[in-house]
C-alpha cells in the first residue's frame, strides 16, 4: 500500500486515465489559442488595433452597399 492508498495497478490506471484526459485538454487549449490568434492577434500590427477597425469597416461598407 502507498501513501496515496491506491494498489500499484490503480495507481497505473489512475495515470493512465490522467495523462489522456490531459493531453485532450492541452490539444483543446492549443486548437483555441490558434482560433483566437486568428480571430484578433495579440501583438497588433505597427497602426495598431485601429488600421483593423479601419479595414473592416471599410470592407463591410463594400459588400453591404
Amino acid at each position: 500500500m502507498s501513501l496515496s492508498g491506491l494498489t500499484e495497478q490503480e495507481a497505473k490506471e489512475f495515470h493512465r486515465i490522467f495523462m489522456a484526459s490531459f493531453i485532450v485538454f492541452l490539444l483543446i487549449a492549443i486548437v483555441a489559442h490558434i482560433l483566437v490568434w486568428q480571430w484578433r492577434p495579440w501583438l497588433p500590427g505597427p497602426h495598431g488595433y485601429t488600421s483593423m477597425r479601419d479595414a473592416v469597416g471599410a470592407l463591410s461598407a463594400y459588400y453591404l452597399a
